[in-house]
């Protein structure tokens, strides 16, 4: 059900986020480090600006294929500007990155910060399904609690929801990660 409520309230939401950008002081993406962005949708219009000038050699996309279909690049689309695209798909509204979603997503983080490129981590907004995944890369690089970790996210990106679901696996990942006793 949530699957469909997401379907449906996809438009109408996107919409609110633009708005959004337009008249307060959200901004569409926010760097948290010298590697990691986080962002709402990259819109096709925004490729050259990612890849130019903010160093975009990945990009982490949380969303799942309806949500990208027609406004972003396709995983060919970026090969072709010189990105590798990584699908993480969750729901919207209600989803939660599962563990091995965040391992994986962490990984491929750290592999382009090692070749000196920055990843663009997205959902719809940059709020919540990027924002676990942006925490659990802060977890893993900095070993900080989740809740560290979600501070810090909000500080560069305040508008940043992480839902109790989602600081639940943050806290089983940080365990993964960091050990018991961290």
């Amino acid at each position: 059900m949530s699957g469909v409520l997401a379907r449906v309230l996809f438009y109408p939401t996107l919409a609110y986020n633009v708005a959004m950008e337009k008249v307060s002081s959200r901004r569409w993406f926010d760097r948290v480090d010298e590697t990691v962005i986080l962002g709402a949708l990259p819109f096709r219009s925004m490729t050259k600006q990612l890849v130019e000038t903010e160093n975009v050699r990945g990009v982490i996309t949380m969303n799942e294929n309806y949500e990208t279909k027609y406004f972003c690049n396709s995983a060919e689309e970026w090969h072709a500007a010189g990105v590798e695209q990584l699908r993480l798909s969750t729901v919207d509204l209600t989803g939660v990155p599962s563990l091995e979603n965040l391992h994986k997503g962490v990984e491929f983080a750290l592999q382009h910060r090692q070749l000196g490129g920055s990843v663009y981590i997205h959902c719809k907004a940059g709020r919540s399904r990027s924002a676990t995944l942006a925490a659990a890369y802060l977890i893993k690089l900095h070993c900080v609690t989740p809740e560290e970790a979600c501070q810090k996210l909000a500080s560069v990106r305040p508008h940043i929801l992480v839902r109790s679901s989602q600081l639940e696996v943050l806290r089983v990942y940080h365990h993964q990660v960091c050990g018991p006793s961290s």
